[in-house]
């Protein structure tokens, strides 16, 4: 299975460069991955929750991050297993280019599967693939400007404080805190209306 695309990113390439290589936000981003762990400087370990048709696996595997060239390109080497589902394999150029404010991401995939997954079908694995890849670059984006908040955009005002009437009430009155005052006016005539019963 090959498979080509490109995402416009609202961030700097820099910015990107460093989602990439965030195993937290690669987490976040990947559909159903449920544990991503650095191993070395580079190379992840991942486990991620796949559903392709009638089937549903768990894959275990790991990732080489290969031929870096920060902050333009790297290449993605990885293989996992889905255990009786079946295994999946591959690699990745992902290529950064700064054009303006944004970065445009553009990437080249190759996969391989086996067992299974491969019985389903190249339309259905196809699919599912450039679901998830989709469903990749929503998260990774908004994650992304998250990181990165717009240039030029002004500043939050400073809430001025403001004077309200509760400001102007006394914390105590003749040595009582305010909350006692309250309590007597309130339950006095009460406590009158009950002796008052009872004499």
């Amino acid at each position: 299975m090959d498979m080509t695309g490109e995402r416009r990113i609202p961030a700097s390439r820099d910015v990107v460069w460093q989602a990439l290589n965030d195993p937290e936000i690669l987490k976040a981003s990947i559909p159903g991955c449920e544990s991503m762990e650095k191993l070395g400087e580079n190379e992840l370990k991942a486990t991620a929750a796949v559903k392709i048709g009638p089937i549903a696996a768990r894959f275990t595997g790991k990732v080489n991050l290969l031929d870096l060239d920060p902050p333009h390109s790297y290449r993605i080497e990885g293989e996992g297993q889905g255990g009786v589902a079946g295994f999946a394999k591959g690699g990745a150029v992902v290529r950064l280019a700064q054009e303006g404010a944004d970065t445009l991401l553009t990437y080249e995939v190759k996969a391989q599967v086996g067992g299974k997954i491969a019985q389903l079908g190249a339309r259905l694995i196809d699919a599912t693939a450039k679901q998830m890849s989709d469903a990749f670059f929503n998260n990774f984006s908004n994650a992304v400007q998250a990181m990165a908040p717009e240039a030029g955009a002004a500043p939050a005002p400073v809430a001025q404080a403001q004077l309200s009437i509760c400001d102007l009430i006394p914390s105590e009155i003749a040595g009582l805190p305010l909350t006692a005052w309250i309590g007597i006016v309130i339950y006095l005539p009460i406590l009158i209306m009950l002796l008052k019963a009872y004499l």
